[in-house]
């Protein structure tokens, strides 16, 4: 399956404002009641708008004209009735969606991160962490903020002008087509121009998430750019990145700012259509003074919000290309599926059968692999660097699915175990371990549920009875000495120990560690050596690494280079091979 997500603007790529708004209006499903509430508060503050003028043409051809003192004040004060009203259910709307903007907002962001955490390894080996973090939260910032501020405003616009063009064609068709006029042609101009307006917009966002992912990347490596003096190489992805970023931002911010001039320069031609027009009627007695004076209060009603709908569809479109994003993140399917359980088919605890594997787009790494490992016994996987040793763990730790083949797990297919029980029965431990920020107990019991309530207390005699204790005084304040994901309060080779604390208490079935000594000092290492030795009996261990003298203890040595997986039997043999590879090489 393919998870590498759209970094780059696609050219051609249209879509309509109905199809766009059936892709929003979902977002809404939790907030039927509320969005309801919020459109009825906005149509009735629109109504009292498009009444109040009405009541005017009323108040200057009777009363004023009549010299009606008294129904002028009371009919005024029904105007201003109307207006207040009007302002109520303005702010009523106003605080509701705010609240559902909020909502939606925590929503969406829960379902985008749950569907990162559901993806496999393969989606983050090709997408870059900054760019996913400005679909996290710059694109649904976006999304918040025309949901909370934008949305009713641009429904209420719509309504608005809908209402005023009825208004001003009831009340005299001439006046009202003349003064529609100029609008019909600046709707055939948005009509025309959205589609290249929202690619301007998705590539702005699509340059933010690229700058995202060149801070990340310079940040996560700065210790190896100072050491390698490489700053002016990241300075430059870095302006690189930036030029890009401020190159579609400002072509974004330019063609945004297209309609409000536009719009303003049409209400000021319908204004001038208005009244010169008006005169002409009211000198041929076809139209009053307060159907003129009327007609001026429609005109900005029409032209006032379409003014406001040049802000709004700017936002409007930044959240649909928001949207676009995240939609594309959402509707990725885990290519790891948990199939059926199945009979054993074999007593080991692991098993290659006729394994192939590549990574997407790159070459074989492994071909027709297959071998056994049983329970209880120590195995050990050597070869050159780029052989295939971390692949063939993250097979055996299902981090990866064979693209032939099948891996069995006590004799299943291991893919019909769960994630919940898969990790029970196996243990990971990497070569560059990854830790929470917290303290040292946060981390041990990160994947063992068992010890998640546990005091200080329970954890120390758990760890005593597990002979991990003798761990724990590497640490100046022991369980409670504090880790940082950034920084440097423990070293690399404490963070090891951790990571090695956390999957030996897990007792697993299998415990693979893939050079997971490579950073501790040799009296540590050979204490580790001892733990692992008092380990269950039933547990299988799989050790990866290039210093041999770490697998002394081992019960056989697989031989892992140019796709295939051999027995190299005893170390001497393995020295051979590995020496007869140099040469090769």
């Amino acid at each position: 399956m393919k998870y590498k997500l759209e970094t780059q603007a696609r050219p051609g790529q249209k879509r309509s404002l109905r199809e766009s708004s059936k892709k929003f209006l979902p977002l809404f499903a939790t907030e039927k009641g509320p969005f309801i509430g919020a459109v009825v508060a906005i149509v009735f503050s629109s109504l009292a708008t498009l009444v109040a003028p009405v009541l005017i043409i009323r108040i200057i051809n009777t009363d004023i004209r009549l010299k009606n003192t008294h129904g002028l004040w009371v009919w005024s004060l029904v105007v201003l009735a109307t207006y207040v009203a009007g302002a109520a259910a303005s702010y009523a709307q106003v605080i509701t969606m705010g609240g559902v903007g909020r909502r939606v907002l925590f929503h969406l962001r829960n379902a985008l991160f749950l569907k990162l955490q559901d993806l496999p390894v393969a989606f983050f080996n090709e997408n870059k962490a900054g760019d996913l973090i400005s679909r996290l939260n710059n694109d649904t910032d976006k999304l918040n903020q025309f949901v909370s501020q934008a949305l009713m405003q641009f429904a209420g616009s719509v309504f608005l002008i809908t209402g005023a063009a009825i208004f001003l064609v009831s009340l005299s068709v001439k006046l009202g087509l003349a003064a529609l006029a100029p609008a019909l042609g600046v709707l055939l101009f948005t009509r025309a121009t959205s589609a290249w307006i929202k690619g301007k917009n998705m590539a702005s966002l699509q340059a933010l998430g690229g700058m995202s992912s060149e801070v990340q990347e310079s940040l996560n490596n700065f210790k190896v750019i100072v050491a390698f003096n490489r700053v002016d190489y990241f300075r430059w992805k870095f302006n690189f990145a930036n030029q890009r970023n401020f190159s579609s931002s400002a072509s974004a911010g330019l063609v945004n700012s297209i309609f409000m001039p536009l719009y303003g320069l049409a209400h000021q031609m319908a204004q001038l259509i208005v009244i010169a027009y008006g005169i002409y009627l009211i000198q041929g007695g076809q139209a009053t003074l307060g159907l003129l004076i009327g007609f001026l209060f429609y005109v900005n009603n029409l032209y006032g919000p379409m003014r406001q709908l040049a802000t709004v569809w700017s936002s409007f479109q930044l959240a649909m290309a928001g949207l676009d994003r995240i939609s594309e993140v959402l509707a990725l399917e885990s290519n790891m599926p948990v199939i059926a359980a199945s009979a054993p088919e074999s007593d080991s605890v692991l098993s290659f059968r006729q394994v192939w594997f590549q990574y997407p787009g790159g070459k074989e790494v492994l071909r027709d692999v297959s071998f056994e490992m049983e329970k209880g016994k120590a195995y050990a996987l050597v070869g050159p660097t780029g052989g295939g040793k971390t692949t063939t763990a993250n097979l055996m730790a299902r981090l990866y699915d064979p693209t032939e083949g099948s891996v069995l797990l006590n004799g299943r297919d291991i893919r019909s175990y769960t994630p919940a029980e898969r990790t029970e029965k196996i243990g990971f431990i990497l070569q560059d371990p990854f830790l929470f920020s917290g303290t040292v107990r946060d981390n041990i019991v990160y994947g063992n549920e068992p010890y998640k309530d546990y005091s200080s207390q329970q954890m120390a005699e758990v760890l005593e009875e597990a002979n991990l204790s003798i761990l724990i005084s590497r640490f100046s304040e022991g369980l409670d000495t504090v880790v940082t994901t950034s920084g440097n309060s423990i070293s690399l080779g404490q963070k090891q120990l951790i990571a090695f604390m956390r999957a030996a208490l897990k007792r697993p079935e299998l415990l693979i560690l893939d050079e997971a000594t490579a950073n501790i000092d040799t009296v540590t290492e050979e204490l580790l050596q001892e733990i692992l030795l008092k380990l269950p009996a039933t547990t299988t261990r799989v050790v990866i690494a290039h210093r041999l003298n770490t697998i002394d203890n081992v019960d056989q040595i697989f031989f892992v280079n140019s796709g295939a997986i051999t027995l190299a039997g005893s170390m001497e043999h393995a020295v051979d091979m590995l020496l007869h590879e140099k040469r090769a090489s």
